[in-house]
């Protein structure tokens, strides 16, 4: 992080916590309960043929959103960040999934939540003197969590996934309490992405953090129906298991707040990151910058100019030398010449969308594909090739990539319903549940599902 950000961030956070403190009266949850189901989709709750009860008791009790629209990319990690930040990936410094890396990839995420560069939830919860709790929460390692299993793997294949998030948790100790009084001991059979337990053992933890330490903000990301929508597409008996298994986690929790005897002062709000798209082909606009000799097939792209780099459905050309407009214009020669049936399969998002839509300021421009197209980082082979399952990442103006909203309990309306919310909206809504402010935030939160004083705390 750069001084003029340190800076930044400084002055953004001393803002947040001289707001925070005028604000702390005001507050119509004392515990807010935010789940994010990855790769959740609206009709999850809205159709009765898929197994959520739980989530549609929270829509007959509460407020929803027909759709929400996310973030570009349409990925994760930058989804995740813009829930507890209200801001758009290019202000929230989380661009991609991957951080570009210019010597070549090494397979490391956005893990760190020091990569943030304006406030959180989880800050101004703690200068409001709350607490906080998250498990398996995207872009959290490190972050000034109290009670904190966050998102992580190694890069070593040697080191188990268990083990290198057991390093990661605050208090040191956290995740051994956990398999003692929540889950059991952890193995990759019952917590590993693999399989549906991983959501069960997230929600075992989850209940168990709400009703021992009562946390002022718990998040929590359940990730078995994105994994199986990558797997199988958007439907399969794997997929509805899934959403099962998503709801469940959901109504554990639920019910812990119950037992905790905090349930009249909860807050449940129930997003997700992105929906999902199904797969027919792959393009791999490296293999035509190679060919060029803009890059080379090694990992570390060898003496490059050029080089799309790639989360989901999206490919962000970057430059070794920002100011090579010659790369540039070659690139764009490669793109225009590729015969119809190629260039039909994608169009180009140049900057000043790219500005509008508050995604990826270093990349030079963006590759959006058609839907049923997905984009892949190899610079070998077919630039074009066969793909099934199901992905994301395209810009998310269609309905099949956009997420869903629920909110029930303390401070929440009852019976309120939009057509569309945004994904910055999120953390807005959750700031005025509990009485804190977001000062940096892009969106804002729907007032028509905040509960009026006469409907009570």
């Amino acid at each position: 992080m750069t001084r003029s950000r340190r800076w930044f961030r400084w002055l953004a956070i001393c803002a947040l916590i001289a707001s925070t403190a005028s604000l702390q009266a005001e507050r119509s949850a004392d515990h807010v309960v935010l789940i994010s189901i990855d790769g959740l989709r609206p009709e999850f709750y809205l159709d009765p043929a898929w197994p959520a009860p739980m989530l549609r008791q929270l829509v007959e009790d509460g407020s929803h959103a027909e759709t929400v629209r996310g973030v570009y990319p349409s990925v994760t990690y930058p989804s995740h960040t813009t829930m507890v930040t209200g801001v758009l990936p290019a202000r929230h410094g989380i661009f991609y999934n991957t951080p570009f890396e210019p010597e070549g990839e090494t397979g490391r995420w956005y893990w760190e939540a020091e990569a943030i560069q304006v406030p959180t939830l989880w800050q101004a919860v703690r200068a409001m003197g709350g607490t906080s709790a998250a498990i398996g929460w995207p872009v959290s390692v490190g972050a000034e969590i109290d009670f904190l299993l966050p998102e992580i793997w190694s890069l070593d294949s040697t080191i188990t996934f268990i083990e290198h998030t057991r390093a990661h948790c605050k208090p040191p100790g956290l995740l051994a309490e956990l398999e003692r009084e929540a889950t059991g001991r952890l193995r990759k059979e019952n917590f590993t992405i693999d399989y549906l337990t991983r959501d069960d053992r997230a929600g075992d933890m989850a209940a168990y953090l709400l009703e021992t330490y009562k946390p002022t903000l718990l998040l929590v990301h359940l990730i078995g129906t994105d994994h199986f929508q990558h797997e199988d597409g958007r439907t399969s008996r794997r997929v509805v298991r899934a959403v099962a298994a998503a709801d469940r986690a959901v109504s554990q929790i639920y019910e812990a707040a119950q037992q905790a005897g905090i349930a009249q002062h909860t807050a449940f709000v129930v997003t997700g990151d992105h929906g999902h798209v199904d797969l027919h082909s792959e393009l791999a606009p490296n293999v035509w910058l190679a060919e060029a000799g803009l890059r080379s097939t090694a990992k570390d792209r060898g003496d490059w100019r050029a080089t799309f780099h790639v989360t989901g459905a999206s490919a962000f050309l970057h430059l070794s030398d920002p100011a090579d407009r010659a790369a540039v214009v070659k690139v764009r020669e490669i793109l225009d010449s590729q015969p119809r049936g190629l260039r039909d399969l994608f169009r180009i998002v140049e900057r000043p969308e790219l500005d509008n839509l508050g995604a990826a300021p270093e990349a030079v421009l963006a590759l959006d594909p058609k839907p049923g197209v997905n984009m892949s980082s190899g610079a070998t082979g077919e630039a074009l090739r066969a793909a099934t399952g199901a992905t994301h990442g395209w810009i998310p103006s269609f309905p099949h990539i956009q997420t869903g909203f629920v909110a029930a309990g303390a401070g929440v309306r009852s019976g309120g319903t939009a057509a569309q919310l945004r994904l910055v909206d999120v953390a807005p809504f959750i700031a005025e549940l509990l009485g804190v402010d977001l000062p940096a935030s892009d969106g804002a939160a729907p007032r028509g599902f905040l509960a009026s004083a006469a409907e009570g705390h």
